[in-house]
This record gives structure tokens, sequence and C-alpha cells, in this order.
């Protein structure tokens, strides 16, 4: 048996007066995703818990199988993973983020999409600033480690005379949540939360001046103006998908936080040339590196961030044509080598709900269709949240729902 699973991260919606009342799903044209539902099952999973955080961390833990009660301890540690950064016992991972606030009020959280180079010149300037005149005494205990574009880490290295600060207790807020909104009330609250405060705000004034800055403005770019703390957490320990379910899996992402996820239980991926994360990524290198992948491996998931992005910028169009590359592009040449092949089972569902509305995350159920062998299609016509609502398959813990795909 193959295996096939496609998140178009963030797609599901809700309807959207410029669309007619459509949700972008009902109103892009997916031939190949709507062929899955026809001829499979549609339904509803909850991969976000209330009492936790509406993002993609949990979302895509509960997706793959795992209960986040269980295995979350934050979205930093999951992105250090795909660095290959193991965290001891004591030691924190926290996202950095680099964003444009301007008037208290966030601006751009990816501070406009700030390139991998510049953001690593920044951070150096801000680990000179912390290791010379801010926290010396403590000894390299706080190291920023750059990522790609505005997605970073920082590093507490703790050990048991010097524990980290911090604590399940500690609260912090994704900014991608606060676009265009005041983020007074989104700072750090809790254990060590003046710790990350004060180096939020001293980032300030290492940024405000900074070459990288002049260059960025003289080119009508916006600047950084700041780091963004949030996502903090402890090592995670994940058992592996194949102990759990059978199938070898890989991984095909632009993305860290997938990447680690991935690491964490025990699946390669494939780095596919063109693949940004974004709106402008190259679908089809996408899809031809998984039906590669299925000659070596029985299970491949694919990950698409560009569905979230568009909805994080609030543009509908954006998302719909997203949502017809992803269909014409990725599904259906999978779908077919799929088919070819024998046996086999697809699954295509997001991760949570990304509202163009709102631009942000949140909690809710996401349309799930499923088709291949040994599935008994329902009464489903197409792949949509109306016509997942009008299923009788709802799973309230979205962690039930790779039993039902892989073992039927």
């Amino acid at each position: 048996m193959k295996y096939a699973i496609i998140i178009p991260d963030g797609c599901a919606d809700e309807p959207i007066e410029a669309l007619g009342g459509r949700t972008p799903l009902e109103a892009a044209r997916t031939p190949h995703m709507d062929r899955i539902a026809a001829e499979g099952i549609v339904g509803l999973s909850n991969n976000t818990p209330s009492h936790l955080p509406a993002g993609s961390e949990v979302a895509n833990l509960c997706l793959l199988g795992y209960d986040p009660d269980r295995y979350f301890t934050g979205r930093a540690p999951l992105e250090a993973a795909a660095q290959g950064i193991e965290l001891g016992p004591h030691d924190w991972a926290i996202r950095c983020n680099l964003v444009t606030i301007r008037d208290q009020t966030m601006v751009d959280f990816t501070a406009d999409h700030i390139s991998t180079e510049e953001a690593t010149e920044l951070l150096a300037s801000l680990q000179k600033m912390v290791d010379e005149e801010m926290f010396a005494e403590q000894n390299g205990q706080l190291q920023f480690v750059p990522g790609v574009s505005y997605r970073n880490l920082l590093l507490y290295r703790g050990s048991s005379e010097q524990p980290a600060p911090f604590s399940k207790e500690t609260r912090t807020h994704a900014p991608h949540d606060w676009t265009d909104l005041s983020v007074l009330d989104a700072f750090p609250r809790g254990p060590g939360s003046g710790l990350l405060t004060e180096l939020m705000t001293r980032s300030v004034e290492v940024f405000e001046d900074h070459p990288v800055n002049r260059r960025r403005i003289a080119a009508g770019k916006r600047p950084a103006t700041n780091v963004w703390l949030w996502g903090l957490g402890g090592a995670p320990a994940l058992p592996s998908f194949a102990e759990r379910y059978g199938p070898r899996g890989v991984m095909i992402t632009a993305v860290d936080l997938l990447r680690g996820i991935a690491a964490l239980v025990g699946w390669p991926r494939i780095e596919v040339e063109g693949a940004t994360g974004y709106l402008d990524t190259d679908y089809a290198a996408k899809a031809r590196a998984a039906i590669a992948a299925l000659d070596e491996y029985d299970l491949v998931c694919v990950h698409i961030e560009a569905p979230d992005e568009a909805s994080h910028e609030g543009r509908h169009e954006a998302k719909i044509e997203a949502l017809e590359q992803i269909d014409e592009k990725i599904v259906g040449p999978l779908l077919e080598r799929l088919q070819a092949a024998g046996d086999y089972r697809v699954l295509v569902t997001p991760d949570h709900p990304t509202f163009c509305s709102t631009k942000k995350h949140t909690h809710g159920m996401v349309p799930l269709a499923i088709s291949g062998s040994g599935v008994t299609a329902d009464s489903a016509t197409g792949y949509s949240e109306r016509e997942a609502a009008a299923s009788g398959l709802r799973l309230e813990h979205g962690w039930d729902l790779m039993d039902r795909f892989i073992k039927g």
C-alpha cells in the first residue's frame, strides 16, 4: 500500500461576501480534490483543542496522530529539531521573528519577508549586544540562531545550577495573530517574561539605525524594527511514526516547523529547489519530488504553506489561486501516480482554519477527504467545508485521523 498526505496549510475558511458567500475552497476550481472526495469519504476533524494555541505546531502534531496534551512542548523546539539542534533537559528554544511594528501596531510579522542574509546580520548585532552589555554574566546562555528569512530561534542553555526562568505558565503570542492590531496586550506574561520583553525592547535600539535597515528603507522596503519572541518550550520526545502506524514516511515542505516534526517522528525530508514556503513556491517541483519518493517510501507527506500565507495577508483571491495551483500541479499528478501503483490511499486536509477576514489561525474543524483502496464512497460530490459539515464523520480528536487513514 502506498499513502499520500497532502496538507494545504490553513486552507479552511469562512464564507466571504465578496465570493458570493462561498469560501475560497468552494470558489476555487479543484477537480482533483473533488474527485478524491467523490470517490471516497469526507468529514471534519478538530486539530486545535481549545485550550492550546490554534497554530500549525499543535494542528500538525494532531493531524499526524500525536495527542498534543502528551507530546506538545512548544513551537520553537519543533523548529530547533529541523535544524538538528539538540536540546538538553534544562534547555529552552524560543521562536524569534523579525517584525515591523509602528506606533505599537504589528504592521508586518515578516518584516517585509526580510532575506536570510539580512536577518543573520541583524541577529549577529543583537547577539553582540547581549554578550557584551546585557547578559554577559550569564556566560553564553542566550544564543540567537538564524533560520530562514524572518523565522529564527533563540536558545536558552540552562543547567541544574542555572535553570531557565521559564515554565509551562509562561504565555506568549504568535505575531501573525496580531497583524494590524495593537501589540500592547501581546507581550509575554508569566515566569521569565521580563527577560523576553527586555530582549524585545533592547532589539529596537540595536536595529533602529542598523545598516541593514538603512539599506532596506532606501530600497523602499519595511525595516525590521525588533525581534518578537514566542512559542517557547523544552525538548519534546515523540515516538516514531513507523512504530505507531507501520508505513515508512518522508516529508516534503519548505517550513522548518514541519521539518522539525518530521525529524522527531523519524521521517527524512526532501528539500525541493524552488520550494519557498510562500505563494511563489514551485508546486510542480514538489509533486515531482513526491512522485519520485514513492519509489522508496511507503508514505509521502506534502505540506504547502501558500494558502496560509495568503490568508495572513487577507488576500482571498491569492488563496484561491494557491488552491488551484495545488490541485492542478500537486494533487492531480500525485493521484495519477498512486492509482497506477496499485493499492493506495490519499488524504487531503489542512491543519487548521485561517480566515482571510481576520488574517489569523483559528480554532475549529477542518475538512478532510480520503479515497483509495478499501475506502467506500459516501454521498459527497466535492471537497469543501460545506460538504464536510454535511457528512456524518466528525473527529473531535484530530489525532484519531491517522488510525482511520492508515488502518481503515
